[in-house]
């Protein structure tokens, strides 16, 4: 070995170690997110979590960014979680991946909805289940080239059949986001666009109003009104998770254009009458729990217009399957006011995702 190349090692080594230290010290990264307990550490989850934690410190994130916007510019190439279709169209690659025991997740995930459901029903609250398709599923015409596996065609419709034949009403999204002329997604991000959020809304709210007592259950009347701005650029989650969101604009795939609408809720002066003399028998009895698709493209202003009423928004970010409802059940607004209906928005890609880590609901 040359001495220059032995200055280099070392050099290097030590800009790995202060940028441990810094990002231990001043970034306060920790070290493991987990009990380290004496099987954790002798089957290697110690070590794995440590070495995940210690990427986050400056150096190696910079680094990683740096080689994330090479392999973009050089091949292509935008790691492993996100996938180029037709140019400019990106994809959450976990839609398309196939989980070791998929159906049986899924399947243990339709017993437990089925069980909450029975629950809330004792509370004399009713659920509606609503399954948000695949962006890969419904722009499949711009994967160009992308495949999903055959044993995916079938699984929200499975999943739904077997929630509704468990006395779950439950609704398969899929029509509604197909319907429009236009794309429902947007292009960058993995999330549907307006016209995808106002279609699912709009097929939400049409279930909901024909269903038994529903509309009686929706409490008071509201007004609601809708202005639309000016289009801007909106930047994709799937650029920022590429890792290549630094990169010059020019650079990058090209950012969806959106027009992005304000609502405005107004109870009906009658309910504000009402507000008066009962207090929390004004306050929303429609609550949705679910994930960013419900805090996105303004999907709860069009279901609070197609409904003609307010509705209490639970989502969370990252909620997955069980996030935004384990939070939410356990909450005041929950156990202190419970609402009279309850719509949980589940995107498919949760369905069949490995069971461990996922929030308890029973």
């Amino acid at each position: 070995m040359s001495p220059l190349a032995g200055v280099c090692f070392v050099l290097f080594l030590a800009g790995a170690a202060v940028s441990n230290a810094i990002g231990v010290i001043v970034n306060d990264v920790p070290i493991t997110r987990q009990p380290v307990t004496l099987p954790a550490f002798l089957d290697g989850r110690v070590t794995k979590d440590i070495a995940g934690q210690l990427a986050e410190a400056p150096l190696p994130a910079i680094a990683a960014r740096i080689e994330r916007a090479a392999s973009w510019l050089a091949i292509g190439d935008l790691g492993p979680r996100v996938r180029e279709g037709c140019p400019g169209w990106l994809f959450l690659s976990d839609e398309m991946a196939v989980q070791t025991d998929g159906a049986s997740n899924a399947s243990a995930r339709a017993q437990t909805v089925a069980r909450v459901a029975h629950r809330l029903r004792s509370q004399d609250i009713d659920l509606m289940v609503a399954v948000v398709p695949d962006k890969s599923r419904i722009g499949e015409r711009h994967l160009c080239g992308l495949l999903r596996a055959p044993e995916l065609a079938g699984r929200v419709r499975q999943w739904v059949a077997q929630l509704n034949a468990a006395g779950v009403p439950a609704m398969d999204l899929t029509d509604a986001m197909e319907a429009p002329p236009t794309d429902t997604f947007l292009r960058t991000d993995t999330h549907w666009n307006e016209a995808g959020a106002q279609a699912a809304a709009a097929a939400v709210a049409a279930r909901l109003l024909a269903w038994h007592d529903a509309p009686v259950r929706l409490g008071s009347r509201a007004q609601v009104t809708r202005t639309v701005a000016s289009p801007l650029p909106r930047p994709g989650d799937l650029v920022r998770l590429a890792g290549i969101d630094g990169l010059p604009m020019a650079w990058q795939p090209p950012q969806d254009t959106v027009a992005e609408s304000t609502f405005v809720v107004e109870a009906d002066p009658a309910a504000l009458d009402e507000a008066a003399l009962f207090g929390d028998d004004a306050l929303p009895t429609l609550a949705l729990i679910g994930t960013s698709f419900s805090r996105t493209s303004n999907f709860v202003g069009y279901l609070q217009m197609g409904l003609q009423a307010q509705v209490a928004n639970a989502a969370r970010d990252g909620g997955e399957f069980a996030g935004a409802a384990a939070a939410y059940f356990a909450s005041p607004a929950f156990t202190q006011t419970p609402p009279k209906l309850v719509v949980w928005e589940i995107p498919e890609r949760s369905l069949q995702r490995p069971l461990a880590g996922e929030p308890a609901l029973d």
